[in-house]
């Protein structure tokens, strides 16, 4: 099967509003981590014009004060669930929860990360103090109050990161999904981390061939490559539909910043309730080295493991995942 139509990774933010709009696209709903090696001039902000839901725009930019053009959706009305999204993908990975929680009363809140998705490919702050600042922006942005903030796997570092930077002043609570916090990389402080060449190998497969990469990296991702997995083709490509639409600085330079940031003092500042949750058959961001962890460093967290879960269980496991999202949100 031919892999679907992509955006030319050299393509300016303005270009790509223009395409995206005119194209109507949206979301539909191996390489293992844990196991193989393998300054801009601030410009004003702006809004795109886009269709509505429930009154509300649904496609939205800001732009940040060092000039980033951040994408965001804003559906809805009620409380505001803020979605931060993991590596290398885009807001669109959340389809299955944000429409879930738009339909539940929710406001539902998405944005892809500086040099992901339709956000502005810059050459600079691919790391996770910007990531944060990032979302702080989108935040203040809309005025949000008593937001309950949701990361998965790189967006859950993004979470802890926001939280202790900018406090919980406007967070009612936090939800960190198959999250890399507290330090992924190994090290002689982190002795049972990913080995360094396996995220080299990684390194080498986006600056070498990315687009292959892309193709093999969901079958982990998603668990389709255990043996009697139910293989969804649709959600593989659209993994990769998402990566290739981002840029291959900021996914290569991301890595960095996903693996070898160190969360441990992040975790201790959530002071809000919160929820962690894992899959115990995640082979990108092993349980062991990181929600076990993150738990018992949370004040107030509750740890939730998924026998079986892939890291990918929010798009695989939405019938069971979203529920237990809800039960928590209403807790």
């Amino acid at each position: 099967m031919s892999p679907p139509p992509i955006l030319d990774s050299t393509l300016d933010a303005a270009r790509r509003r223009l395409l995206l709009a005119g194209a109507g696209l949206a979301a539909t709903s191996g390489v293992s981590f844990a196991a193989t090696a393998t300054g801009s001039t601030p410009a004003p902000a702006h809004q795109a014009h886009s269709p509505t839901l429930h009154g509300k725009q649904t496609m939205s930019y800001i732009t940040t004060k060092d000039g980033t053009e951040i994408f965001y959706k804003d559906w809805g009305k009620g409380q505001p669930i803020v979605f931060s999204h993991g590596w290398p993908l885009s807001s669109d990975d959340w389809d299955p929860q944000m429409l879930y929680f738009v339909q539940q009363g929710f406001r539902v809140i998405a944005h892809d990360r500086r040099g992901h998705g339709r956000s502005a490919q810059v050459g600079f702050g691919h790391d996770m103090d910007h990531y944060a600042d990032d979302l702080a922006a989108v935040v203040e942005h809309l005025k949000l109050e008593k937001a309950i903030h949701v990361g998965h796997s790189t967006g859950g570092g993004e979470v802890a990161r926001y939280i202790a930077r900018h406090g919980t002043k406007r967070v009612a609570k936090a939800v960190l999904i198959s999250s890399v916090p507290p330090l992924m990389a190994k090290s002689a402080s982190n002795p049972n981390g990913v080995p360094m060449e396996v995220l080299d190998g990684i390194r080498a497969g986006v600056a070498g061939n990315r687009t292959q990469l892309f193709r093999d990296f969901p079958a982990p991702f998603y668990g389709f490559n255990r043996p009697g997995a139910k293989v969804s083709e649709g959600i593989a490509l659209n993994w990769w539909r998402q990566g290739m639409m981002g840029s291959i600085l900021a996914h290569y330079e991301g890595i960095k910043a996903f693996s070898e940031t160190d969360q441990t003092e992040d975790l201790k500042k959530i002071d809000v309730p919160a929820l962690v949750m894992h899959g115990d058959d995640d082979q990108v961001v092993p349980i062991a080295i990181s929600s076990e962890l993150s738990a018992k460093l949370i004040p107030n967290a509750q740890l939730k493991v998924y026998k079986g879960f892939p890291h990918g269980m929010c798009a695989t496991n939405a019938d069971v995942i979203n529920p237990d999202l809800l039960a928590f949100f209403k807790s």
